[in-house]
C-alpha cells in the first residue's frame, strides 16, 4: 500500500531520490515510499531546508511580521474569550464546573490548531503562533508556584481547585500545544492528529465516561467502556476533520482511503494507551499525544 503526501511549505524538505532523479527544490515536504532504484533508507529524517527558496523583500517581511503579530493577538483574545465564556456559564450555574473545565480542554486546543492558517507563510510564523501556548505555560508556572493565585484560572483548568494542579495536567497540555506547533505546524498531519486525540478524543471520553461509564474496563476500574469507545470514535472523527480542513485549504494532498485507515489505527493506539492504569505515573496529557505522535509518524511513513 503506497501513500504519497505533499505539503506546500518551504520550511521542511523530506525526499527520497536516486542519482538519476535529482531532488526537487526545497519548496515542498514529501513523504513518499522509496523507489526500487534507490539504495538509501526508506525515509529520511525531517530536516530544515538549508535556505529559503526565495528571499523576501523588506516590505514582504514587514507585512508578514505585522500579520503574524496581529494573528497572535487575535488568538490570545479568542483564548481568553473562550475561558471567560465558560466561567460565566459556570457562575450562572448553567453548566457544572467539571463540564466547563473539560469543554475548555476540548475547544481551546482545537480552535488554536484551526487558527494556524491565519498566520503568514513566513518561516517565523510558527514561532509567533507558539507564543500563545508559551505565555499560557509561563502563566501556569507562575500561578502554580505563587501564593497569590488567580482563582478564575484555577477554577477553569483544575479538578480540585488546588493551585499545584496547574503544574501538572494543564501545564502538560499547553506544552503539547507548543511542541505540535513548533515540530509539525502546517506541514504534517501528525501534529493535528495528536491534538485531535488529546483535545477531542480524551476530552469527550472523560465527559461520556463520567456520565454513562458504569461498566468499567476489567484491567482499569478508573476507566469505562463508554469512555474508551467515545475516545476512539470522537478522536477519529475530530482528527479526520482537522486533516480534511487543512487538505481543503491546500496544505496536504492525501489518498483518503489510506488516510482514513491510518487515522483509525492511530485512534486505536491512543485509546488503548488512555485506558491503561498508568494515570498516576503518566498524565493523559502526556501519554495520549505522545502515543498519537509516535503512531501517526509510524503509520504515515510506512
Amino acid at each position: 500500500m503506497s501513500l504519497s503526501l505533499s505539503f506546500t511549505n518551504s520550511i521542511l524538505s523530506r525526499h527520497v531520490y536516486s542519482a538519476a532523479c535529482p531532488p526537487p527544490p526545497p519548496r515542498f515536504l514529501f513523504l513518499s515510499p522509496r523507489t526500487t532504484t534507490t539504495t538509501t533508507s526508506r525515509f529520511h529524517i525531517l530536516y530544515r531546508a538549508p535556505q529559503r527558496a526565495a528571499a523576501l523583500s523588506t516590505t514582504a517581511a514587514t507585512a508578514s511580521i505585522i500579520r503574524d503579530t496581529a494573528a497572535s493577538a487575535a488568538v490570545f483574545a479568542g483564548a481568553y474569550a473562550l475561558v471567560f465564556t465558560f466561567d460565566n456559564l459556570t457562575e450562572k450555574e448553567l453548566i457544572q464546573q467539571s463540564l466547563s473545565r473539560k469543554l475548555v480542554h476540548i475547544f481551546s486546543g482545537l480552535l488554536f490548531a484551526i487558527s494556524w492558517p491565519i498566520f503568514s507563510n513566513a518561516i517565523e510564523a510558527r514561532y509567533f503562533a507558539s507564543l500563545v501556548p508559551l505565555v499560557n505555560c509561563l502563566r501556569l508556572v507562575t500561578q502554580g508556584l505563587s501564593s497569590a493565585n488567580d482563582q478564575s484560572l484555577i477554577k477553569s483548568v483544575t479538578r480540585e481547585g488546588d493551585p499545584k494542579e496547574l503544574l501538572r495536567g494543564p501545564l502538560y497540555y499547553v506544552v503539547t500545544l507548543m511542541l505540535c506547533t513548533l515540530l509539525f505546524w502546517r506541514e504534517s498531519p501528525v501534529g493535528l492528529i495528536s491534538l485531535g486525540m488529546m483535545c477531542g478524543g480524551d476530552g469527550v471520553a472523560d465527559i461520556m465516561g463520567r456520565k454513562f461509564g458504569s461498566a468499567k474496563i476489567p484491567y482499569n476500574q478508573g476507566k469505562s467502556w463508554v469512555g474508551s469507545i467515545s475516545m476512539f470514535v470522537f478522536g477519529f472523527f475530530i482528527s479526520i476533520g482537522m486533516v480534511w480542513y487543512y487538505t481543503a485549504l491546500g496544505y496536504f494532498q492525501l489518498d483518503w482511503g489510506d488516510t482514513v485507515q491510518r487515522v483509525a489505527l492511530v485512534s486505536l493506539v491512543a485509546t488503548v494507551v488512555e485506558s491503561l492504569p498508568i494515570s498516576n505515573l503518566l498524565d493523559d496529557n502526556i501519554s495520549v499525544p505522545l502515543a498519537s505522535m509516535l503512531a501517526a509518524f509510524f503509520f504515515f511513513t510506512h
